[in-house]
């Protein structure tokens, strides 16, 4: 074996490693994103609880690497398309948090900020363009220990709090969001 041959053969793990670092880093999200990251790559299906007599709702959501992992990205669908959104978290240097927006099939949006503490996620958002009135949603969810997410919202509508949605989601990798 020629020396040049032994040369470019010690080099070949080298250049693995330093190809699957270079693959690993293009998987990871900015530092401010970081605290996301349990949720990235994942699809979530989540039952809504319902007071009796209501049909059962189910949301999917699927929470993605974006923008080079300078943002995460969430798809959701509720009942099969009934109804969805999209929303962007990104992180905003100049007032220090990380902010979002969403986008909704019923035609209106909504910004606001989320923060993670511990095993808890807490959003404040407000609401533009919503038909039944409501202008602000605040939002926990929280990491079970058995690896479920419980999600509660409160609605500010005409001028009061009022108890929104809740919902228990476990990760399905089968669950598909879908937009009509």
């Amino acid at each position: 074996m020629s020396a040049s041959l032994k040369r470019f053969i010690a080099l070949i793990p080298i250049v693995l490693l330093i190809s699957a670092s270079a693959i690993q880093a293009q998987d990871r999200l900015s530092e401010h994103l970081a605290p996301l990251e349990p949720f990235v790559g994942k699809t979530w299906k989540g039952t809504m609880v319902q007071t009796e007599g209501e049909k059962p709702s189910y949301d999917v959501s699927r929470w993605e690497r974006a923008l080079n992992g300078q943002a995460v990205r969430i798809l959701h669908s509720l009942n099969n398309g009934e109804y969805g959104g999209e929303t962007l978290i990104v992180w905003d240097r100049d007032k220090k948090e990380l902010v979002f927006y969403y986008f909704t099939t019923a035609g209106f949006f909504t910004h606001g900020t989320i923060s993670v503490e511990g095993d808890k996620m807490v959003s404040h958002e407000y609401v533009t363009g919503n038909a039944n009135g409501i202008t602000e949603v605040k939002a926990i969810g929280t990491i079970r220990p058995d690896g479920k997410l419980h999600s509660k919202s409160q609605y500010l509508k005409d001028g009061q709090w009022i108890d929104g949605h809740e919902i228990l989601y476990e990760e399905d990798p089968a669950a598909k969001v879908i937009f009509k």
